[in-house]
Formats: structure tokens, sequence, C-alpha cells
């Protein structure tokens, strides 16, 4: 399977400032980047709200990079650093439209911010609502029963909500 822009020529300089813009468009009032050897991370305020997305970088040692897919052959540092650089561009261009994409449905009105950006919210401590609150949805998960797909609850804005342990036979009842 191919990967999004995977053979993009845009430099990851020119990705970030895009995504600097794209935030700045949509109102953000306050961004920063850093990175360090296995990720970079974007930051930006906005709605009120701190939010951090973490983007993992490729091993500059894997096969990928050092072999050519098609013989196995080693490949020179010079091959080596135009794969590893192609796949840091792919990356960047996923979150640049990753970012857009969030952006513009809260926009659209499909989603809120805090429903968009939700995992990605930086809590005063310093984690994401993620990191926070992951382990205890897998335990959830694992001990729990899931419910069928088709038993989604209803909107708060509906006058009556669906009973979640009734069965999906067309019918709803009112949750008493």
């Amino acid at each position: 399977m191919s990967k999004y822009a995977q053979n993009t020529s845009v430099d990851s300089a020119t990705l970030r400032a895009e995504i600097e813009r794209t935030l700045a468009r949509y109102g953000a009032s306050s961004f920063m980047y850093g990175w360090e050897a296995e990720r970079a991370a974007i930051g930006f305020t906005a709605a009120g709200k701190q939010v951090r997305f973490v983007l993992p970088m490729p091993d500059r040692e894997a096969r990928e990079f050092t072999h050519t897919p098609a013989k196995g052959l080693r490949r020179d540092a010079t091959g080596i650093a135009v794969e590893y650089e192609r796949a840091v561009r792919q990356r960047w261009r996923a979150l640049a439209l990753v970012v857009k994409a969030k952006l513009e449905a809260v926009e659209a009105g499909i989603v809120t911010f805090e429903e968009e950006f939700f995992a990605h919210l930086v809590l005063p401590g310093g984690k994401t609502v993620f990191q926070e609150a992951a382990p205890a949805v897998e335990m959830a998960i694992e001990q729990g029963v899931l419910r069928p797909l088709l038993s989604l609850p209803r909107s708060a804005d509906f006058e009556r909500q669906v009973d979640p342990d009734a069965e999906i036979s067309g019918r709803s009842e009112p949750v008493r």
C-alpha cells in the first residue's frame, strides 16, 4: 500500500511553515516546534486550549533506507540520506493534512474544537488527554463488554435518549 505524499518534494521546513500558517489562519494564538532524534513535536494554543502533536521519526538505520527494495543491495550514505529524508517529508506532509482537516472540520461545524483535538489537548501536568486516559480506556475494554457499534448513544440535543442496552430493531425505548 502506498503512503500519502510518499514522493513529496516539499522539504520539512516548508511543511512546518505551512502548518504554522494554517494554524494562524484558523485563529491559533501561539505555535511551537521542537525535535529530538526519534521524534518532532508541534504545539499550539487555540480556542483557549493547548494542543500538542508528536511526530515519530523513522529509524535512520531501518532496512527500508539502508537497502534497495528490489535486490536488497546496501545503499551508500547519500542514498540512505535521500530515502530517509523522503520518509521524513512524507510524515510532515501527512501531519499538515491532519491539522488542516481537523481545523476545517471545526470551522464547518462538523465537530467542536474539543471533540476534534481531544486526544492531543495538553493537561496542566504536561501530559495529553490521550496519555492520561489511554491506560484506563484499555483496561475498560479488556474487562468490559463492548456494545455493538450500531448502539450509538444519541446526542444531548435529542429530547429522549436511546437505551443502549435495547436490541437494535429499529425501535428505541426512552431511558427512564
